[in-house]
C-alpha cells in the first residue's frame, strides 16, 4: 500500500561507494534530481541521478559521506536542490545549499527556487546587439563584449584570469549601476576570502552576491553551484529587472566536476577522459544566460586551459557558446604587459562595423594589422637586429610597441600590490589614444611613457626623450631600449 502523497517518504541505504549512494524505497520512487537527506541532523545531502530499477535509486552525495552506512534511513525531501532569491541575498556569500558563509546572521526576506530551470523561450529573448563597456582598454577596443552575451577568459594557471574578473566586478558596480554575481566553482578558499574583503573595502558589496563551492568539496557540490548562481541571476533579471554581470571562475572546474560525477556513476569516458555528456551539461548551463526584455545577464567566464592547449575538448566546447573569447598569454604576462590579453588570438562576434561603427572597426583592424606585422618581424629583429629593417618596418615596430604599452592598464583590484592607482578608461578615450599612436603623434616619447596609464593625455605629463633632432626623426634612435620596462627591454624573448 502506497503512502498518500505529501507524507514523508523514507528509504534505506543499500550501498555507499565514496560519493555514490544507492537507496531503496519500498513506497514512492523519487524522481531524478530529488534531494535526499540522511545522517544525524540530516546533514548528508544526496541528489538522485539515476533510477536503477522499480525500487532503487542511485545518487551523488553533495556533502561528505562520513558516518553513512548501509541500513540507515534516508528521507526524500520531495523536491530538487533550491537556491535563495530575494532582496536578502544582496551583499552576502553563500554555499551551494544557500547557507550564508560570511559569518553574518541568516538572511531574511528570501524565497527558495529550484536550481533546475529551463532557459527563456526564444520569443522572450531580445535580438538587439549592444556593447557592454568594461572600462578596460584592450577589451573595449579589440574584443568588445556583448550585453547579455557570454565571454570567456582563456588561460593557464597564473596569467591573471581572477584578477581580470575582479576588476570587471569593480567597474560594473561602481560605474554601471548593475548587480554582480560571483560564482566560484572549485575555488581556493583564500581567493574567496580575499575577494569578499576586497569588495567590502571598495564599498561595492551591497550590490553583489557571492556563491562558492571550494576545491575540497565533493564533485556533486561543485557541479551544482553554477546552476544555483544562475537561479539567483534569473531572479534579479526577471523579477527586479536589473542588468546582471555573472562572473564564473572557473567554468573548467564545472566540466571537471561533471567528469568526476560521470566517472563515479560508471559512465564510459569519452575523449581524454571527459564525460560523454559534457556538451549537454555545458549547454544546459550556458543557454540560461540570455538577454530578455526584462533585463540582461552578461556572463564572463574564466576558462582554465589544460597545458595551455586551446584544442583541449573542454576549451573547444566552451568556445562554441561564447560571443567573445579573451585569450590570456603567458608570454605577455612574463613581459609585464597586464592585462596579459593576446590581441591576435582573442576575438569577438561584436567586432563588426554594423555594431561598433565604422571608425571603431577600422581602428581595431589597423591595430591588429600593426601588431601582426610586428609579430612577423620579431624573428628578424632577434637574429639580425633592428638596424636591418627597412624604415617602414621600423615605424611599424615603434607603433606596435607603443600600442602594446598603451593597452596595459593599472587595475583597482591590484592597487595594494602595485602601488598604482586604478584607472577606468572610456571607449572614446581608448579609441582616441590608439588613433593618435597610429598617427605617430608620440613617436618621440619613450615607451615607458605609455606603460600603465589611463587616457592618452596622461603621456603629456611624463618626461620624454627629446632633442629637436630626435623629435623630428621618424623613429627614435634608442627605440630598442629607451624607456622599456625591465621585463620587456628586448624585442624577442
Amino acid at each position: 500500500m502506497t503512502d498518500p502523497v505529501g507524507s514523508p517518504n523514507h528509504g534505506v541505504v543499500v550501498s555507499v561507494r565514496g560519493s555514490v549512494v544507492d537507496v531503496r524505497f519500498d513506497d514512492r520512487l523519487p524522481p531524478i534530481y530529488s534531494v535526499l537527506r540522511a545522517g544525524a541532523n540530516q546533514q548528508i545531502v544526496i541528489e538522485v541521478l539515476a533510477q536503477r530499477d522499480a525500487r532503487c535509486v542511485r545518487g551523488i552525495a553533495l556533502t561528505g559521506t562520513q558516518g553513512l552506512a548501509r541500513g540507515m534511513t534516508v528521507e526524500d525531501t520531495g523536491g530538487p536542490l533550491k537556491a535563495p532569491v530575494g532582496r536578502g541575498i544582496r551583499g552576502r556569500m553563500f554555499d551551494v545549499f544557500g547557507n550564508a558563509i560570511d559569518r553574518q546572521p541568516a538572511p531574511t526576506n528570501i524565497q527558495w527556487r529550484s536550481v533546475h530551470r529551463a532557459p527563456p523561450p526564444l520569443s522572450d529573448r531580445s535580438t538587439k546587439s549592444e556593447i557592454f563597456e568594461t572600462g578596460i582598454k584592450v577589451i573595449d577596443v579589440l574584443v568588445p563584449l556583448e550585453r547579455g552575451g557570454k565571454a570567456g577568459l582563456f588561460g593557464g594557471a597564473g596569467v591573471g584570469k581572477t584578477v581580470l574578473l575582479t576588476e570587471m566586478i569593480h567597474n560594473m558596480i561602481g560605474h554601471q549601476s548593475g548587480v554582480s554575481i560571483f560564482c566560484g566553482i572549485g575555488e581556493r578558499c583564500r581567493e574567496g576570502e580575499e575577494l569578499y574583503h576586497g569588495m567590502k573595502q571598495a564599498g561595492v558589496l551591497p550590490d553583489m552576491v557571492m556563491i562558492f563551492a571550494q576545491m575540497n568539496e565533493p564533485p556533486g557540490s561543485r557541479f551544482r553551484v553554477g546552476h544555483a548562481a544562475l537561479t539567483m541571476a534569473e531572479y534579479l533579471r526577471d523579477d527586479e529587472h536589473r542588468d546582471v554581470l555573472l562572473l564564473i571562475d572557473n567554468i573548467f572546474r564545472f566540466i571537471q566536476a561533471g567528469m568526476e560525477v560521470s566517472g563515479l556513476m560508471g559512465q564510459m569516458p569519452s575523449r581524454l577522459g571527459y564525460q560523454p555528456t559534457m556538451s549537454t551539461e555545458l549547454s544546459e548551463l550556458e543557454e540560461r544566460i540570455a538577454n530578455t526584455d526584462a533585463g540582461a545577464i552578461t556572463s564572463i567566464q574564466a576558462v582554465y586551459v589544460p597545458a595551455d592547449d586551446l584544442t583541449d575538448p573542454a576549451a573547444v566546447h566552451a568556445f562554441s557558446h561564447l560571443s567573445a573569447s579573451v585569450v590570456l598569454s603567458r608570454k605577455r604576462a612574463s613581459e609585464g604587459l597586464f592585462p596579459a590579453i593576446d590581441p591576435l588570438q582573442s576575438s569577438s562576434n561584436m567586432a563588426m562595423a554594423s555594431i561598433v561603427g565604422d571608425r571603431h572597426y577600422a581602428l581595431a583592424q589597423e591595430i591588429r594589422r600593426t601588431l601582426a606585422q610586428y609579430a612577423a618581424l620579431k624573428d628578424i629583429i632577434a637574429m639580425l637586429g633592428l638596424e636591418q629593417l627597412s624604415p617602414e618596418d621600423r615605424i611599424v615596430v615603434v607603433r606596435a610597441r607603443q600600442l602594446e604599452r598603451f593597452l596595459t592598464q593599472p587595475f583597482f583590484a591590484t592597487e595594494q600590490f602595485t602601488g598604482l592607482p586604478g584607472k577606468l578608461v572610456s571607449l572614446a578615450d581608448a579609441l582616441d589614444g590608439c588613433e593618435r599612436i597610429l598617427r605617430d603623434e608620440f613617436s618621440t616619447y619613450p615607451e615607458s611613457a605609455l606603460y600603465m596609464i589611463g587616457a592618452i593625455d596622461e603621456v603629456k605629463g611624463k618626461p620624454h626623450s627629446g632633442s629637436a633632432a630626435a623629435q623630428s626623426a621618424p623613429v627614435p634612435p634608442t627605440i630598442a631600449t629607451s624607456g622599456a620596462t625591465p621585463a620587456v627591454a628586448v624585442y624577442a624573448s
